[in-house]
């Protein structure tokens, strides 16, 4: 029960991100339980007090077009008069229970592996954008530091500026005017 039926890095390929949340496609997890995208959605249709809107929700027409524009794998959706459901994580754990059978159970963890390791990539990911504006302060504090220093070098290597002409003040000779 360990093999991998489908490798973690499939898997992400197929997960999007809408409405802010990581989902992935009826049709595309029809395809990977081995089953038709219909009796995926029969399925749920009979057990539909199991997919609250936050585990499923279905796919309004410009949102279809925005993810068939974006992913050329999808060409099939365009001409669909079916709108897709877009399962959370959730709602593909919850799939599982209502596919009942050893490959969508087997599927399915791999499903959620993939989903682990897309949020794990992306925690890694913000916490690197924290180091680099770490760094850009750092960078930004140091150039104006060097700069600083540029300019104090330039003003010691620079020739005295001599002092302009004075008048003399006090008691002299009177000069002549013309």
């Amino acid at each position: 029960m360990t093999t991998k039926i489908v490798p973690v890095e499939v898997i992400t390929e197929k997960i999007f991100e809408i409405h802010g949340q990581k989902v992935m496609l009826d049709a595309e997890l029809a395809k990977l339980y081995g089953v038709s995208n219909k009796a995926l959605n029969q399925a749920v249709k009979r057990n539909r007090q199991r997919f609250p809107a936050d585990f499923m929700f279905q796919l309004s027409r410009r949102e279809r077009d925005e993810l068939v524009t974006k992913c050329d794998r999808l060409t099939k959706l365009k001409h669909s008069s079916v709108m897709p459901h877009a399962f959370t994580e959730a709602g593909v754990a919850m799939l599982s229970s209502v596919l009942n059978s050893e490959k969508a159970v087997q599927v399915n963890v791999q499903i959620i592996r993939a989903f682990i390791k897309l949020r794990t990539m992306l925690s890694e990911h913000e916490a690197l954008r924290h180091a680099i504006q770490g760094l850009e302060g750092r960078v930004s504090r140091n150039e104006r530091n060097i700069q600083i220093a540029i300019n104090t070098l330039q003003k010691l290597i620079a020739p005295p500026k001599l002092p302009q002409k004075r008048h003399k003040m006090g008691f002299g000779p009177p000069t002549k005017k013309k």
